[in-house]
């Protein structure tokens, strides 16, 4: 009977150890602050998702967790600027030798040279009415659903998937780009990848000037749009409804598809 219990402990303390690698293998980090209308959330990631929703109160929420295989997680820090143009929250990654310290900053002021960390921050975010998203990431998806005012996505290796009612940029490298537009069109729109293919749907009375481009993949529209080139790079331009702004949507090795909504 001892030897029975002695053996369940020794099970306990084992799944106790095993769980406790587990959670090892995760960190949390959060960000909660007021951003004023007409300002900005960004992000700036490098290996790992962004996902963004629409917050239910007034205030900016992000959480960050890291996950990784054999790279310390403490080497790679959540660095968050408040400044004039709302808050900045990058994922700063070791320095390569030889090369200037990384840094968290807007335009010429962020820096960030990675050599081989397996360390993923994936980082979920809460956006509230009147307040603007910019998502970068560089290893990862970007998802953001609900956004009522502008949205900017960039990333190399990973799809994005925008909805929302405001103006949308969206651009990677190697990836899918779906985009799904519920209010009026009044801003200029630009959806653009390399590698993938990019499906758009505007609601049924969008006004604006449109043109598609790809090389190696057909285009499908559902509005009335001139189609040029059978074989090989292939463009689609018009102006729907009664014009208005741009909607620029490029590819070179997929296909597109013009989805009229409800």
């Amino acid at each position: 009977m001892m030897r029975n219990t002695a053996r369940g402990f020794a099970a306990a303390a084992a799944w106790l150890v095993c769980l406790g690698a587990a959670e090892a293998r995760a960190q949390d980090f959060e960000w909660q602050g007021s951003v004023v209308r007409g300002d900005a959330v960004t992000i700036r990631g490098v290996n790992g998702s962004v996902t963004a929703s629409a917050a239910s109160g007034s205030e900016v929420r992000v959480r960050a967790r890291k996950q990784w295989d054999d790279d310390d997680p403490d080497s790679v820090r959540i660095e968050v600027v408040e400044d004039s143009r709302g808050v900045l929250i990058c994922a700063v990654y070791p320095t390569r030798r030889g090369r200037d310290p990384n840094r968290c900053g807007r335009g010429d002021d962020y820096r960030m040279s990675v050599n081989n960390n397996d360390v993923q921050v994936h980082f979920t975010v809460e956006v509230p009415a009147g307040v603007e998203l910019e998502a970068r990431t560089v290893n990862g998806e970007i998802e953001a659903r609900g956004i009522a005012d502008d949205v900017e996505a960039r990333t190399v290796n990973g799809g994005i998937a925008v909805e929302g009612s405001g103006p949308v940029s969206a651009e990677t490298v190697n990836g899918e780009i779906e985009a799904r537009l519920g209010g009026e069109v009044s801003d200029d729109l630009r959806f653009k990848t390399v590698n993938g293919g990019i499906r758009l749907v505007l609601p049924s009375g969008t006004d604006a000037d449109v043109e598609i481009r790809t090389v190696n993949g057909a285009i499908d529209t559902d509005f009335p749009l001139t189609i040029r080139g059978r074989w090989g790079p292939k463009s689609a331009s018009g102006e729907i409804g009664g014009g208005g702004p741009e909607i620029e949507v490029s590819t070179v090795n997929g296909s597109i598809a013009l989805v009229r909504g409800g």
